[in-house]
């Protein structure tokens, strides 16, 4: 803002008209273009209003006879116009109007009222709205400070100082040629009147009523613009700056304080970040904003002699680092095009072992998951048959009758035919069941194999495996209308109060002989740790036997119910060293992995004999326990297991997986280095020998016959 317009931030006094808020004003604005300015330029069509300012208005308007485009700065408001001052700005583009870097002065009408001038129409607008969209690159603003540099050093032969220097005051011509404007503010050099320019961009001498004008305040403005132009603000201008000033009560606190604020601040040095910015230019920005004007160049002609030797400084630097740099450049090229060949042979190895590693993966899981799936489905079956029994279902009507005081029927039963089905797995090499057990229609266990007297007559409803509702209530949270299952059923994993060990069942219901209730539960538990047993070579044997199986490939089971893990080698070794499992926490797949198993069909919907799901970046659960045996990703498919509600899983670390992958990049950098140090060596030598070659030609005198090398010229 101007120091002048700051005093407009004062307190109102009385009898002071009440200023327009921002609301206002844009619509004061919107109609002062709507109105057509109330003076006629002869020679002249008026286009359109441009802006508004504190005493009048700028206009576009076009030569009638040439078609051309011009400026027409109207005076319109009179009150209280100064005008001797407001003559000033005519006078000085009277003086300048050769300079190639000052907005052109093409007529002057005061004798017309309202007064007004005209002046060249650059359709670029002010380097404030080219600003307004960021900073400038190095370079760019360089050039525009060099022109504005060369509109002062005219002005300044001139006798004119600017005093006003701001992007604002910096107009674009079609080439973005900067044209110096507004010279509102300036003074002549022997003149001895103050005159504030713009705060954050005039000189802290400058910010004083008693100041005498002096050409380093221009130079304090051009190193505002340029450290604008780097950095998209100007220097010291920040929130808690503005706050300060505008807080103060006058304007010559106001003053005072952006005098404190720039002699005692931080240096700027947000310029000295700006890519490309050297450290020649960053010195130069630094003297034209010293805050002591004895320490800053002494005019614009310094400033711009600066600038010129630092090109010329820089334009010599492409031909020294040419002969180092070019070798050097050719050696990154090769070495570009041989790590992008490198690549692209890393990139397809690891493309086609990967592939061909899924292909086996995903055989092995069809093959696991069929497995697993006829086994639940045998002993389901099995179960299924001995629930129909005529026998058995009249020794639990028998049983029941009795208030089940009387059971000893029904234990030999059920106990004979559990001996049965362990009998012929133990035959099978399988593994047995962990237990038989039988409840009624309520949920009481009424048997159990092996028997367990602290399981004996409790209620178990709350458990999946009797209700089938896929979820585990509390015991004292049981819905009242709780019903037994009424198909064969795959319940979620539970921690048996038997054993303590993590279980999971196969139920079916007993109905009753019109198959109109059913009046129990049959059941048959399998520990989690034993149903992967014998698919999985070294699997719950002992710990050397363990170490020789291939330790990359895993085989896991998971329920996609609770997306929890029922099986993996983690939790079989935690198992082996807690057999109480009391520090076994549960392992669920993460939420990403969650995501693309969704999609699959659930149990009992319709779905194609195999779905495999393949993933290249699976992150195994143990990871987050164990990360050195299961961290990292993991090459991973997914298959269900039949209508169990189970994922089957066969998975193998990416790392091993690509290990021959990784062999082979080694030794391709390996000789990839070897090339770039041996061709290094051979462009040094090359180069070495050329210098001395050029150097000894320089040094070598030259004859010629009949005289000495005294006589040769140049």
């Amino acid at each position: 803002m101007d120091a002048t317009e700051s005093a407009t931030n004062a307190p109102l006094k009385p009898g002071d008209t009440e200023r327009q808020d921002e609301a206002a004003l844009t619509k004061s604005l919107t109609l002062s273009q709507r109105r057509v300015p109330s003076v006629s330029v002869p020679g002249l069509t008026i286009l359109r209003c441009l802006g508004e300012g504190a005493y009048g208005s700028v206009w576009q308007a076009r030569e009638k006879n040439t078609g051309k485009l011009v400026a027409v700065k109207v005076y319109s408001h009179r009150g209280g116009l100064d005008w001797s001052l407001l003559s000033r700005e005519v006078e000085k583009l009277a003086i300048l109007y050769t300079s190639r870097n000052v907005v052109g002065l093409l007529e002057v009408g005061w004798d017309s009222d309202p007064p007004y001038y005209v002046m060249e129409y650059l359709e670029r607008g002010s380097l404030a709205a080219l600003l307004a969209d960021g900073p400038l690159s190095a370079r760019e603003s360089v050039r525009i400070a060099k022109g504005i540099l060369q509109a002062l050093v005219h002005a300044h032969g001139s006798g004119i100082l600017h005093c006003d220097l701001k992007p604002a005051n910096v107009l674009l011509d079609a080439d973005l040629e900067p044209r110096l404007c507004d010279f509102g503010q300036s003074r002549l050099s022997h003149e001895q009147t103050p005159a504030l320019g713009t705060l954050f961009y005039m000189a802290p001498e400058q910010a004083d009523l008693q100041a005498i004008p002096d050409a380093r305040w221009d130079v304090y403005g051009l190193g505002a613009v340029l450290y604008h132009l780097l950095c998209g603000a100007p220097p010291h201008r920040t929130p808690e700056a503005e706050r300060r000033i505008e807080s103060a009560a006058s304007l010559d606190e106001r003053l005072a304080e952006y005098r404190q604020l720039v002699r005692d601040g931080a240096k700027p040095s947000a310029h000295r970040r700006v890519r490309g910015v050297d450290r020649r230019l960053a010195e130069i920005v630094d003297r034209c904003l010293e805050p002591d004007p004895a320490k800053r160049f002494a005019n614009a002609q310094a400033v711009l002699d600066a600038l010129d030797q630092r090109e010329r400084s820089q334009s010599f630097r492409p031909l020294l680092a040419l002969g180092g740099l070019g070798p050097l450049l050719l050696m990154l090229a090769l070495g570009m095009f041989y790590l992008d060949s490198m690549r692209d042979a890393v990139d397809s190895a690891t493309l086609n072992i990967t592939t061909r590693a899924l292909e086996s993966d995903v055989l092995s899981v069809e093959i696991l998951a069929r497995s697993v799936a006829r086994e639940i489905d045998k002993r389901t079956t099995e179960l299924v048959k001995v629930a129909a029994d005529p026998i058995l279902v009249n020794s639990i009507h028998s049983a029941a009758t009795r208030d089940w005081s009387e059971r000893t029927e029904l234990r030999l039963l059920l106990a004979q035919e559990k001996s049965r089905a362990d009998e012929a797995y133990r035959r099978l090499g399988l593994n047995r069941d962990g237990s038989w057990y039988l409840t009624d229609h309520r949920g009481f266990q009424r048997w159990r194999e092996p028997q367990e007297e602290k399981t004996f007559d409790k209620n178990f409803s709350y458990r999946d495996y009797f209700h089938g509702l896929g979820d585990q209530f509390l015991e004292d949270t049981v819905p009242s209308d709780i019903q037994p299952i009424s198909k064969p059923h795959v319940s979620l994993s539970y921690k048996s109060q038997a054993t303590g060990l993590n279980m999971v069942s196969l139920t079916v219901p007993v109905w009753d002989e019109k198959h109109e209730r059913v009046i129990g539960v049959l059941g048959r538990s399998m520990e989690l740790a034993q149903l992967l047993s014998p698919y999985v070579p070294g699997r719950h044997r002992d710990a050397e036997a363990e170490e020789e199986a291939d330790s990359s490939r895993k085989i896991v089971l998971i329920d996609d119910r609770n997306w929890q893990l029922l099986d993996h080698p983690w939790i079989s070794e935690k198992r082996r060293d807690d057999p109480a499992q009391e520090d076994v926490p549960a392992l669920r797949l993460s939420d990403d992995t969650i995501i693309q198993l969704r999609p699959t069909s659930r149990p009992g919907e319709p779905t194609a004999a195999s779905v495999v799901i393949q993933m290249r970046d699976y992150l195994d659960p143990a990871g987050e326990f164990d990360p050195q045996q299961y961290g990292g990703e993991w090459l991973a498919a997914f298959c269900r297991v039949g209508d169990t509600g189970w994922f089957a899983i066969v998975q193998e670390r990416k790392s091993a997986v690509l290990r021959p992958v990784a062999a082979m990049a080694s030794r391709l950098r390996r000789d990839g280095a070897w090339a770039l140090i041996i061709s290094g060596v051979l462009i040094g030598t090359l180069w070495l020998v050329v210098l001395r070659g050029l150097k000894e030609r320089s040094e070598r005198p030259v004859s010629t016959a009949g005289g000495s090398p005294d006589d040769v010229g140049d």
